[in-house]
């Protein structure tokens, strides 16, 4: 079975450049928490994906997300899956080198 990691909200992941998939649902929560009609943030916050499969958070210059500020996510109580999933359910090669998550030891390992 493989590890599984305890976040330290080190925003490593956040700062790696991809797309982070919202869903319709996400997008509605998201934007409720921000005050904001859906359509507006689509328009101003979502891109859409390469393969054309649906929308992303759009990025800032440098790879980071847009809703990163300063070392804290401006969304994090309503962050998309993606973002709740990582590192466990997903990866990108070499985060180990760069994330800060700690790892759980299994029950088998006391």
């Amino acid at each position: 079975m493989p590890p599984t990691y305890l976040c330290q909200r080190c925003t490593a992941c956040c700062r790696w450049p991809g797309f982070v998939r919202v869903t319709e649902q996400e997008i509605k929560i998201i934007a409720n928490h921000l005050g904001m009609e859906e359509d507006i943030f689509v328009q101003q916050y979502t891109r859409l994906r390469p393969n054309r499969g649906g929308l992303a958070l759009i990025d800032r210059e440098d790879g980071a997300c847009f809703f990163l500020k300063g070392n804290k996510c401006s969304i994090q109580s309503v962050k998309p899956q993606q973002c709740k999933d990582f590192p466990n359910a997903w990866n990108f090669p070499g985060w180990r080198d760069v994330c800060e998550a700690i790892e759980v030891p299994s029950r088998g390992d006391s």
